[in-house]
């Protein structure tokens, strides 16, 4: 998805209606990342609506608006590592069944149900930090730079990482 660069510098300069579009312009994407790498619709919901805020707060700030999209997922990143720490620390886990069920209703990719299932199984079979590494790279189309920078890892480390939940992931899916 392409923004326009004039309305995000106009939300830059306080147009609250400008803000508003990047929002319904942006806010899909987020929420996909945030679930794939969540688990959780409502967790998910409550990290995009926390990045929009901290995004709105922090708007007049943005040196590039043509990198924002880049930005508010950085934004979003974190909000996700956040929650992630949280489920540790609270020795919470994802609950993989209601993660399958909710990304299959979420999904608007059409195909076969029964393959959506068995690649949502998969996924759910990876450790946060690879579904997210796989949600920005292979959903959402970010280079290995982009996502590199976005979750705070090492060039290598986010490559070599993806390059093993693909491999794990056809090794499931090729499995069912």
């Amino acid at each position: 998805m392409v923004l326009d660069v004039k309305k995000i510098e106009a939300a830059r300069s306080g147009d609250k209606d400008m803000f508003a579009w990047v929002y319904d312009t942006v806010a899909p994407d987020l929420y996909k990342v945030a679930l794939y790498t969540l688990g959780n619709p409502h967790d998910a919901e409550d990290a995009v609506s926390e990045t929009f805020i901290e995004a709105y707060r922090g708007i007049a700030k943005l040196r590039d608006p043509a990198s924002f999209k880049f930005w508010i997922m950085k934004i979003l990143s974190a909000r996700c590592k956040r929650k992630i720490k949280e489920y540790i620390k609270n020795r919470a886990h994802v609950d993989i069944e209601d993660f399958a069920a909710n990304l299959a209703d979420a999904s608007d990719t059409g195909g076969d149900a029964a393959q959506r299932v068995t690649v949502i199984n998969a996924l759910g079979m990876l450790t946060e930090q690879e579904r997210l590494i796989v949600s920005l790279a292979v959903v959402q189309g970010y280079s290995m730079r982009e996502v590199s920078a976005i979750t705070g890892s090492p060039q290598g480390t986010v490559s070599s990482k993806l390059h093993r939940a693909l491999g794990k992931l056809r090794k499931m899916v090729e499995q069912e």
